[in-house]
């Protein structure tokens, strides 16, 4: 089956989701401050000053999972597809074209010509098979656990000829085209390939995109330089050519308001997770606040199912009508966020709603009470001797998760359920996922395409959930995988939804959206299919 770069995306994306899709993200992109941005012919040059609110924790897109990191990483690697915000659509970008053969096992890029990475190396086909083997074969499902994942199946990559790359799965792999417009899989020079897991982490890179490392400290800052010469962006972008940017310099700034006060005094010109409160003081400085929803799967709490009171399903069940949703967003997040309403994040094309995510405290009660969990002296349940307590691994990579998880510990200690705050620092908090570690880890996992709950959820990613088969739920979320047919696969996707709650693997509270403070003389700062930041086409204005 031959793909047109133009008709390939709706092998992926169907009409319905990409309609969903799109009017998600047409929907937001404006924040509550009011001031416009600057007008006018773009103003090439300048440095924009960029405050992150928790530092990258590696260089390698491959490797990149937190927004923060992937703010930096993106700028500095192009994928072989794009997927354009508006629409949902997969464009070329370093692919000026592609197809696939009739059941998805095959994939073949044509590459565009005089593509050259920043070691001045030329991209070739086999840069693209170096880059996926390394990626299966390097870096690994631990290290990578997303490119792993969008990778499914992979077999190798055949080299054509210098310009056509073969991808090729033992079994269909129908979301890979989606995935080829992700970060994670973007492109680095060959040299890059052949090196370890931890030297790609540290940050001398040369991928093919309009910015370049000048300088990257792990944990602490990085400052990225235009590329000269740069002629190959994605369709997507708003202008031909190279970055109008000199310079971008991240530091990090964990604190939310120290971070809105170098904006505000003009020492910031762009700052990360801007809060509510954080708004005034934006729009009194002539900045304003620009918004965009999370496809993917919202925040949440997965469960180990191996140990603990969530071994229980009545408790998981519990806890789903358990918490107050809105009452999370009117109080932490602002109107600019949303409740979860699903496995997925609304703007995910296959959402739907699910209507047993909903507050209903005396249900909580009533699950529980059936299931032998009685109210303690102190109003915490027992069982058997046992206490219904049991703890939450997180890490603050988001600004709002420690004020929505002390909500949420009220919110269940109402129904008799004791909910204990473990805070870690990124790296632990992964490392702790991957030795199964915890009894229920809240965190987000973006991607604009519900292949997401096969790798979140499915027995062959990380299962994190430590849970053996569930026939039902493991055969809807592989025939998902090999589905070509859009509408035939969103029914699967519909599914999977509903069997991941009813499982009670996710427990869903609220969606996360971007929040991105702006100084007044920033314009054209835009986001990407995946709600995270693209600066190619952002300006500064005098």
């Amino acid at each position: 089956m031959s793909i047109s770069s133009s008709s390939a995306s709706r092998f992926v994306v169907t009409a319905a989701a990409t309609a969903v899709l799109g009017a998600a993200l047409t929907a937001c992109g404006t924040g509550a401050a009011a001031n416009s941005e600057p007008t006018g012919d773009p103003q090439p040059g300048g440095t924009l000053r960029y405050g992150l609110s928790q530092a990258p924790t590696c260089a390698d897109p491959a490797q990149a999972g937190t927004n923060q990191t992937i703010y930096v990483v993106r700028q500095v690697v192009d994928s072989l597809t794009d997927q354009d915000p508006a629409t949902g659509e997969i464009v070329p970008w370093l692919a000026e074209s592609w197809e696939s053969n009739e059941d998805g096992t095959q994939f073949t890029f044509r590459l565009k010509d005089d593509v050259t990475f920043s070691d001045g190396t030329p991209l070739t086909a086999e840069s693209v098979k170096k880059n996926f083997d390394a990626i299966v074969n390097t870096l690994g499902g631990v290290k990578a656990p997303s490119a792993v994942g969008y990778l499914a199946g992979y077999t190798g990559t055949t080299v054509v000829d210098d310009r056509t790359a073969q991808v090729n799965f033992s079994a269909p792999n129908a979301p890979f085209l989606q995935a080829t417009a992700t970060v994670q899989l973007g492109l680095l020079s060959d040299a890059d390939t052949a090196e370890s897991a931890e030297e790609r982490c540290a940050g001398d890179l040369s991928g093919t995109g309009p910015f370049v490392y000048e300088d990257y400290q792990q944990d602490k800052s990085a400052t990225l330089v235009k590329r000269t010469g740069y002629s190959w962006g994605s369709e997507v972008f708003g202008h031909d050519g190279e970055a109008y940017l000199d310079r971008i310099e991240f530091t990090i700034v964990p604190e939310s308001g120290v971070r809105t006060g170098s904006l505000a005094s003009g020492q910031l010109d762009v700052i990360s997770d801007a809060l509510p409160q954080d708004a005034p003081q934006i729009d009194g400085a002539g900045g304003r606040i620009l918004t965009t929803p999370n496809p993917g799967i919202p925040f949440g709490f997965q469960p180990n199912l191996s140990r603990g009171v969530l071994a229980d399903p009545a408790v998981r069940s519990a806890i789903v009508p358990a918490i107050n949703r809105q009452e999370l967003v009117d109080t932490v997040l602002g109107p600019d966020f949303r409740p979860a309403t699903s496995t997925l994040a609304s703007a995910t094309p296959g959402y739907v709603e699910l209507t047993d995510v909903t507050y209903d405290p005396q249900k909580a009660e009533q699950i529980l009470d059936e299931a032998g969990w009685v109210p303690g002296l102190d109003g915490i349940r027992v069982k058997d001797g046992q206490r219904l307590s049991f703890p939450v691994l997180f890490s603050s990579v988001f600004a709002g998760n420690q004020a929505i998880l002390e909500l949420v510990q009220q919110q269940l200690r109402a129904v008799g359920i004791d909910l204990q705050l473990d805070l870690v620092s990124t790296p632990e908090n992964t490392a702790r996922q991957n030795a199964g570690d915890f009894e229920a880890s809240y965190y987000n996992s973006t991607r604009a395409d519900g292949d997401i709950l096969r790798t979140a959820f499915g027995l062959e990613g990380r299962n994190l959930n430590q849970r053996g088969p569930v026939p039902e739920l493991d055969e809807v979320l592989n025939r998902q995988l090999s589905t070509t047919d859009p509408a035939a696969r969103a029914e699967l996707i519909e599914q999977a939804q509903q069997l991941v709650l009813d499982n009670g693997l996710w427990i869903p509270t609220v969606e996360l959206s971007q929040a991105i403070g702006a100084g007044p003389n920033v314009a054209d700062l835009k986001f990407e299919a995946s709600a995270r930041l693209q600066f190619f086409d952002t300006w500064l204005s005098e």
